[in-house]
């Protein structure tokens, strides 16, 4: 119910951008079930579901060159998708400098969560995290801080 599949670029990826690896984990299992090739409804790709535009960013970032017209390609290869995917909610967690915030960016957007938290429907702090006002990302954020929670009781 819990697999560690790609532990390898995990580990690797979690210690270069400072990540506990079992968050990945946990956002991978949310994200695309250790599907490698796995494409959303809305065009989300490979193994942590990125955007190509999200990708592109983050690549530019890492040193990856990747062209637009081979994303959609690039993005599904495991190794690319875990380095920019774990890039990104490195990222995130160091504007929000909390967990639940960062993985409620990572599912609806920057530009989401900080309307919210400028209104203040939620707090920067993530403290009242369950008023997320969209119920897929408030029920994404439960789902993978639980399942974080359980990949640290059973592997750690």
């Amino acid at each position: 119910m819990y697999p560690k599949k790609y532990e390898n670029l995990i580990e690797t990826y979690s210690q270069r951008y400072e990540v506990d690896k079992n968050l990945i984990f946990a956002i991978i299992k949310a994200e695309s079930n250790f599907k490698e090739k796995a494409i959303s409804k809305k065009k989300a790709r490979g193994l942590m579901q990125l955007m190509d535009k999200t990708a592109l960013d983050i690549a530019k970032k890492v040193d990856i060159e990747i062209k637009e017209n081979e994303v959609e390609e690039k993005i599904l290869d495991s190794d690319i998708n875990i380095n920019l995917g774990t890039k990104y909610i490195s990222l995130l967690i160091k504007k929000y400098e909390n967990v639940p915030v960062a993985l409620a960016a990572y599912n609806a957007g920057s530009g989401n969560v900080d309307k919210w938290i400028e209104k203040g429907t939620i707090k920067k702090d993530g403290t009242d995290i369950e008023n997320i006002p969209y119920k897929e990302t408030n029920n994404y954020v439960r789902k993978i801080l639980r399942d974080y929670r359980i990949y640290n009781k059973i592997y750690n």
